[in-house]
């Protein structure tokens, strides 16, 4: 591989000159730049990028660790992260944690061996002390999705109470009285603030909590199908149900029209997040929208903040949501 050295001597300058302009540490004249360049392309040289960045302290690159890189939600938020990441002349690492929080740990320490310059965390739980070993070794990091009570850190959530509320609230308002709720894994705050908007748009409508209608899932396909199922054999089924992310509605649909029930005219289903397929299923699903692209800019804006000044205080920013009106939803009969 050729040198510095080398460079600087087919340019006819100084190897501090050659450096300059590679590092663009010190103005260099443009005939000076111009001689440098033509001379690192006719040698094919290279710079060595990391030891730059290390001479630097920067690496130009952030981490992202989300716990389902399947979930097409995640997927969206991941693509407004990368595609912010790149106007900004930064790299992006993505880790999936598959939920598992030993995953998520050697995830965190691989980044920090990278030495990238940020961490934009998607948690698995409600834990804290990851957040917290980060915050000692002072990387900046932005917290998405789910609430850590006790980090006092930059933060982008959505309005997960309002969405439920909005959610049941339509099905009330078609007429539904028995109205199910298909929940996410109890641990993250997502699933417990939609599930506190579903009760709370019950408790307003004078409407009883049935607890055999309140069924656990885990945000996939699978346990939204089986859970409908079970709904469905009840000697009094709920005319309506409500999932409380999209595939898990998803699931439901399919789950429906497996035992010959028509959705809506049978059982209307609303689902959360609003990704790409939902609008393609069969019916096309009623749901609450969320600014998923949106997400992953905020969050990479907040972190190139941060990484300027990781002594500002922290930003904490909620985007709102909007009920998504489709085909999967209509009045009882």
């Amino acid at each position: 591989m050729p040198t510095m050295r080398e460079v600087a001597e087919k340019a006819e300058v100084s190897i501090t000159t050659v450096s300059h302009v590679i590092n663009k540490t010190r103005p260099v004249s443009d005939e000076l730049s111009a001689r440098v360049l033509e001379s690192m392309d006719l040698l094919g040289y290279q710079p060595n990028l990391l030891a730059r960045s290390l001479r630097l302290g920067e690496t130009k690159t952030i981490g992202v660790i989300l716990p389902d890189s399947a979930n097409p939600f995640f997927a969206e938020v991941a693509r407004g992260i990368e595609d912010t990441g790149f106007e900004e002349g930064y790299s992006v690492i993505i880790c999936n944690s598959d939920n598992n929080q030993d995953k998520e740990k050697l995830y965190i320490d691989v980044l920090y061996e990278k030495q990238v310059d940020g961490i934009i965390f998607v948690s698995t739980g409600e834990s804290t002390k990851l957040l917290s070993d980060s915050r000692e070794q002072k990387k900046p990091f932005v917290i998405v999705d789910r609430m850590m009570p006790g980090i006092n850190s930059d933060s982008v959530m959505t309005d997960n109470e309002k969405g439920g509320y909005l959610a049941t609230s339509h099905l009330i308002q078609l007429g539904h009285r028995k109205i199910s709720c298909i929940r996410g894994p109890s641990g993250i705050s997502p699933s417990a603030n939609r599930f506190t908007g579903y009760c709370r748009a019950l408790e307003e409508h004078k409407i009883p909590l049935d607890e055999t209608f309140i069924l656990d899932g885990d945000f996939h396909f699978q346990s939204g199908y089986t859970n409908t199922l079970d709904l469905l054999k009840l000697d009094n089924p709920p005319t309506a149900i409500f999932a409380l992310n999209d595939l898990m509605a998803v699931g439901a649909i399919a789950a429906a029209q497996k035992i010959g029930k028509n959705v809506p005219t049978d059982i209307s289903i609303i689902g959360f997040d609003d990704i790409d397929l939902a609008a393609y299923v069969h019916p096309p699903l009623t749901t609450i929208s969320q600014p998923k692209y949106e997400i992953g800019v905020m969050a990479t804006n907040l972190l190139l903040d941060r990484i300027q000044d990781n002594n500002r205080q922290p930003r904490s920013r909620t985007l709102d949501i909007k009920l998504l009106i489709r085909e999967s939803t209509a009045s009882p009969r």
